[in-house]
């Protein structure tokens, strides 16, 4: 979180344009701002008379014997932090996992919540032992007890537990395999879900018949509860069928473990129970909170444009594609404002947020929002329209692909800047190496680790 007049961002992305760019930032702060996850937890649980509201719902505590928290995610410490100024002294125990490095500075954690360590973006063998500790927390739960789940972006991979059956190893090599083939996230977690014991509503099976409280930080477009952190605690739609036609429609079967497959079968043939179904009776003590998601980044963001002078605009939260192509696309949008004054007047802000990727074509270090950011600036370099649109790209968690960018800040003179220092824009392009030229002209945004992550969000603004 930020204090009041500070910006998370480093001032020296101002000098290239300081005038404009100084009404910019306070934008892209106000969207980072509101999905702060301690500030997003705090918004929907909220305790008063011993009444418990979360979201649209409310609980009586004197109902409750205990109160288990347990989290997993990247977001996890912070949410968990809120949680328990929340809830206090309420909470029995809690079980909270997250990625190599983040579990030391756990803050204001209680005592009696342990913090567990494990592999992200690949599962380990920590993973595998932090989520079956989870489980065993969640089997301990009983009618009489409410639980508290923490979910963050990260999540599939940090509660990994393969089923009875299954090794880590056989997960890995099942993951790369659909990697490798080309699968859809849809696809890739259809098998997760069944070759787990947590995943698609498992965690919901394991709980019941307490109950469970799901508070969700989406990394995911639209917010499908079904595929963030591979749906623990809500219904699954897939089936083992399902799981089987993506084995066929890959062909897969060759490099599959013979473990996978003969699990896969024996749900086929009824000797494995499915995952749980909409209907199911262990959802029904079961609620899921979105805390925060791109949409709310982005209605943040629009807010906080209108208030300093901006027509604004949030077009869609559901864009992806080519970075580059998409950068086209937003610069499109803007000047559709210049010329004739559609979607919205100048002074304008038109907002849009979700996921794009980038083909690689060179070997050059950037990620998919530096790539954007470099893309529209060669735009705005060539039209006559292009000095009066600035352009953001930006990754919400402040890590854009491997590097310490959080993305890129350009107008029409972000090209002219690259050519006085010998640098071609369409060349480092060209070599997907947005960083070093971001980096090189003043373009580049940086705000170190945000701890949330709701997607990108892309911003055209006309002056």
């Amino acid at each position: 979180m930020t204090e009041a007049g500070e910006s998370r961002f480093d001032e020296r992305v101002l000098e290239p344009d300081r005038e404009r760019r100084s009404r910019i930032l306070p934008v892209l702060d106000a969207a980072l701002d509101a999905v702060d996850p301690e500030r997003a937890v705090q918004r929907v649980l909220r305790v008063k008379d011993n009444w418990l509201q979360a979201g649209d719902q409310r609980y009586d505590l004197n109902e409750f014997e205990n109160c288990y928290l347990i989290g997993f995610g990247k977001a996890t410490l912070p949410m968990a932090r809120a949680t328990v100024h929340v809830l206090g002294q309420r909470i029995t125990a809690g079980l909270l996992v997250t990625k190599y490095g983040q579990g030391l500075a756990t803050g204001l954690i209680e005592p009696n919540i342990r913090v567990l360590e494990a592999d992200h973006p690949v599962p380990d063998e920590q993973g595998v032992a932090a989520a079956r500790q989870v489980v065993d927390l969640a089997r301990h739960a009983n009618a009489t007890d409410l639980v508290l789940c923490l979910i963050s972006g990260g999540g599939s991979a940090l509660m990994t537990l393969p089923a009875d059956d299954l090794t880590l190893a056989d997960l890995q090599e099942t993951t790369s395999a659909l990697l490798q083939c080309g699968a859809s996230i849809d696809e890739i977690n259809t098998l997760r879900k069944h070759l787990s014991v947590v995943k698609g509503g498992q965690l919901a099976r394991l709980a019941a018949p307490a109950t469970l409280i799901s508070l969700v930080l989406s990394d995911v477009v639209g917010s499908p509860l079904d595929v963030i952190a591979s749906g623990p605690a809500v219904p699954d739609s897939s089936t083992w069928t399902d799981a089987w036609e993506i084995v066929e429609r890959y062909n897969l079967e060759p490099v599959l473990s013979q473990a996978v497959l003969q699990r896969l079968e024996r749900g086929i043939a009824g000797e494995i129970e499915d995952t749980p179904k909409q209907g199911d009776r262990v959802f029904e003590r079961v609620q899921t909170v979105i805390v925060a998601d791109n949409a709310v980044a982005a209605g943040a963001a629009a807010d906080k444009a209108a208030e300093l002078g901006f027509d604004s605009r949030v077009l869609s939260t559901f864009i992806e594609g080519e970075a580059s192509e998409v950068a086209k696309v937003a610069v499109g949008l803007a000047r559709e404002v210049v010329v004739h004054n559609r979607p919205a007047v100048a002074p304008a802000c038109l907002i849009m947020g979700g996921e794009t990727t980038v083909t690689l074509r060179g070997d050059g270090l950037g990620g998919r929002n530096q790539e954007l950011a470099l893309a529209a600036a060669l735009e705005l370099d060539r039209i006559p329209e292009g000095g009066r649109i600035v352009l953001v790209s930006l990754a919400t968690d402040g890590t854009d692909g491997p590097t310490d960018s959080a993305g890129g800040l350009v107008d029409s003179t972000t090209v002219k800047r690259g050519h006085v220092a010998g640098m071609p824009a369409g060349k480092y392009l060209a070599g997907n190496d947005a960083y070093p030229f971001l980096q090189a002209v003043g373009d580049m945004l940086i705000t170190g680790p945000t701890q949330t992550n709701v997607n990108d969000l892309i911003m055209a603004f006309v002056f």
